[in-house]
């Protein structure tokens, strides 16, 4: 196996972020790193001791929830709260930052924001990280070392197969489909072991 670059180490940690997002719109995480050093992360969720909206739904607002802090910024008051300097930090987030999280990011002192998905970029928010001099890079996350419901999806697949042979379907390769469903699952089976 590979070793993971930098970049991918940071941003699969962002990914693992945001399985804890508890909005139901968009999953979305966020580390801040400085000197190659995880410094805070942060989820999209609910205020500490709030309702979250996965219990009750979003509350929406002229089309946006609300209830909902981002995730840069939950990374950001993180730091705040435990007296951790930002300036000349670097982010990775899984999504490009709205415009209100690309100002906080700004006057955090963030130099470097690296993003996995396109969402929303606002062409302001891109003109204010190049007017400030951050570096904005996308970069996806590679072959992800973790797979949301992995064993679930392995065994509908072998599932469909089965319903497939005793459906007698004499146009497909079942024992090639088979062959592919192992070949797509070798490598997190024997990193799981």
């Amino acid at each position: 196996m590979k070793r993971l670059s930098w970049d991918q180490y940071f941003m699969a940690q962002s990914h693992l972020l945001k399985l804890r997002s508890t909005c139901e719109r968009l999953s979305v995480g966020a580390t801040i790193v400085r000197e190659k050093r995880m410094i805070a992360g942060g989820y999209n969720g609910s205020v500490s001791g709030g309702v979250h909206c996965i219990d009750q739904g979003c509350y929406v607002i002229d089309g946006h929830c609300v209830r909902t802090i981002h995730a840069e910024m939950n990374a950001l008051l993180q730091c705040s709260k435990f007296g951790v300097p930002t300036e000349g930090a670097e982010l990775y987030v899984t999504h490009f930052p709205c415009i209100h999280c690309t100002k906080a990011l700004i006057q955090a002192g963030i130099k470097a924001v690296y993003y996995s998905e396109d969402y929303k970029n606002h062409p302001y928010a891109i003109e204010l990280f190049q007017q400030a001099e951050v570096t904005v890079e996308k970069v996806p996350l590679e072959d992800p070392p973790f797979e949301q419901h992995r064993t679930e999806k392995k065994a509908y697949m072998h599932y469909l197969i089965r319903e497939l042979e005793q459906s007698n379907r004499k146009d497909l390769d079942i024992p090639k489909l088979k062959q592919d469903i192992e070949h797509l699952y070798a490598d997190t089976d024997n990193q799981e072991s």
